[in-house]
């Protein structure tokens, strides 16, 4: 079945030259070990552009003040700075309320905030939680919590043997009634896109809440959560070259009004009295103390930043070094690339094993080549576990990347190789 963006197919916005791109991102124009940066690490986190930075720069030199409560000129600049980035996630998950729009540390806050507020007010037990084996930790470890604090059971959607999920058996177990499915927009191991505006559409008519990570997809393609029908959905700013320390979730306002939050403090009542207390209106409730105001401000010019790039042109780029580097990677012997082996249910994220290298081995000799990359279990050990591997190396892409770093890569494992004696 095809994945899909929930968006109709379009052409690509017209994007400046890579040369360009590059230049905005100040840390692209380092050394490692003597050699150029080919940083291949977006999958964890993308580099930042000088509109980012300059953003958070001038928040700090003049309108540093805290939001919402004061009535002095800075504090209504702040306040117009934090409220405007909440606009802008909005607008770019395609959303027309502001309001239904949560800020959050990052992604896993974001569902944390979900399974919290949401599963102690509704879970029990034998209520099922259904994810599935390409979750990341944060997609899981806050269930496994909210699962043994009310007595719920969690049930895993496999995946088969291309690292796509498994239809007929995710089928099967959506048929017994799970309260909600929660579940990646894109394996932040595999790559692997899911088809989500149809896996949404066959949750809901289970009955099924709906949350979906979307940590890799909002950097890479168009995401619009009118469409895609899904009841939650997160995204973190670090990874759309925004700041780290700041994430956000889109709710529907009216389960977002039914809950009741999980952190308490200034910000979020509506008054506090000795023997009661009231809640803000929505979003303030789920926003308890100081919010990362700076970080607001980097995150509105990341989005503005992506958006005057095209998303498209960003998501045709990354589709272009994925097709060049899946068959590249093919070349070196004794290297097994785990996911999809096509562009079209897979994104920029590759990951890979070297027969007879341990993944840590690998990411050191790639980088005495400058070549930045990721060795682990990616917070996803029972991915791991379904794959028959301790560990995988994983290169990953962004629209500041060029093939001439792809070749880099592979004759960095060509040397691994040759280290290794293999």
């Amino acid at each position: 079945m095809a994945a899909d963006s929930a968006t109709p197919a379009a052409t690509p916005t017209p994007v400046r030259s890579v040369d360009e791109i590059r230049a905005q991102f100040p840390i692209l124009a380092r050394e490692v070990k003597g050699k150029p940066l080919a940083y291949l690490d977006n999958g964890a986190t993308a580099q930042k552009p000088l509109a980012v930075i300059e953003a958070m720069d001038a928040y700090y030199r003049g309108h540093n003040a805290n939001v919402h409560r004061g009535v002095h000129t800075l504090s209504e600049e702040a306040t117009d700075l934090y409220e405007g980035a909440r606009a802008k996630v909005a607008g770019l998950l395609g959303s027309t309320s502001p309001r239904e729009v949560v800020f959050t540390r990052n992604v896993t806050s974001a569902l944390n905030l979900v399974a919290q507020s949401w599963g102690t007010a509704n879970l029990q037990a034998g209520d099922r939680i259904l994810l599935t084996e390409m979750e990341h930790h944060a997609n899981i470890v806050p269930w496994h919590m909210i699962a043994q604090r009310t007595g719920a059971e969690l049930q895993f959607a496999p995946i088969d043997e291309e690292g796509r999920l498994d239809r007929a058996a995710l089928s099967e177990l959506l048929a017994g009634g799970p309260r909600v499915f929660a579940f990646t927009h894109v394996s932040n191991v595999l790559g692997t896109k899911n088809p989500v505006t149809e896996l949404v559409a066959e949750a809901k008519a289970a009955g099924a809440l709906t949350v979906i990570d979307g940590a890799q997809s909002v950097p890479k393609f168009p995401v619009n959560v009118a469409e895609i029908g899904a009841d939650f959905y997160g995204l973190t700013a670090h990874k759309l070259y925004g700041p780290t320390g700041i994430g956000a979730i889109w709710g529907r306002r009216e389960l977002w009004e039914a809950l009741e939050p999980f952190e308490g403090g200034g910000s979020m009542i509506n008054k506090v009295t000795p023997e009661k207390i009231t809640w803000a209106s929505v979003p303030a409730r789920f926003e308890a103390g100081t919010p990362p105001i700076a970080e607001a401000a980097g995150l509105a010019a990341a989005i503005d930043w992506v958006q005057e790039v095209g998303i498209r042109a960003i998501e045709a780029h990354e589709n272009q070094l994925t097709a060049y580097a899946l068959p590249r990677l093919a070349e070196v012997p004794g290297l097994t690339v785990f996911g999809p082996q096509d562009t079209v249910e897979r994104e920029g994220i590759i990951s890979f094993e070297l027969e007879g290298v341990h993944p840590h081995d690998v990411s050191e000799i790639l980088d005495r080549h400058g070549v930045a990359v990721r060795a682990g279990h990616h917070c996803a050990q029972i991915l791991m576990r379904r794959l028959g591997v301790a560990a995988t190396t994983r290169a990953s892409f962004a629209v500041y990347n060029t093939t001439e770093e792809i070749d880099t890569l592979v004759e960095a494992l060509h040397d691994a190789r040759r280290i290794f004696g293999l």
